[in-house]
């Protein structure tokens, strides 16, 4: 397994931005897909963003066009965008990363969107 750390979270008011962060425990180059997830209180874990190994990324609809995932293979780091900021953006996001049909998760950072 793939052990992973996020950093970032915090309190930010609406129409504001964030970066998340991802550091893995080992070289990402050769994870087959990395992610973001959220999960706001009550609700289930939904996918927000993924990359690839080959850099190919998909989105929610709910944050096309304000969150952008990339990855820094040499910092083993997968990081989230997200600007223009909504209250109901207000969640706790998980990493995660596929290797090998397993996957990992992080613990999570919490983000909360004040209106």
């Amino acid at each position: 397994q793939v052990q992973l750390v996020e950093s970032g979270g915090g309190l930010v008011q609406a129409g504001g931005s964030l970066r998340l962060s991802c550091a893995a425990s080992q070289p990402i180059f050769g994870i087959n897909a990395m992610g973001w997830y959220r999960q706001a209180p009550g609700k289930q874990r939904d996918l927000v963003a993924a990359i690839t190994s080959v850099g190919t990324t998909d989105y929610a609809d709910s944050v096309k066009g304000r969150f952008i995932i990339t990855r820094d293979n040499a910092k083993n780091t997968v990081y989230l965008q997200m600007n223009s900021l909504k209250p109901e953006d207000t969640a706790v996001y998980y990493c995660a990363a596929d290797l090998r049909g397993l996957r990992s998760w992080g613990k999570g950072t919490p983000v909360t969107v004040s209106s």
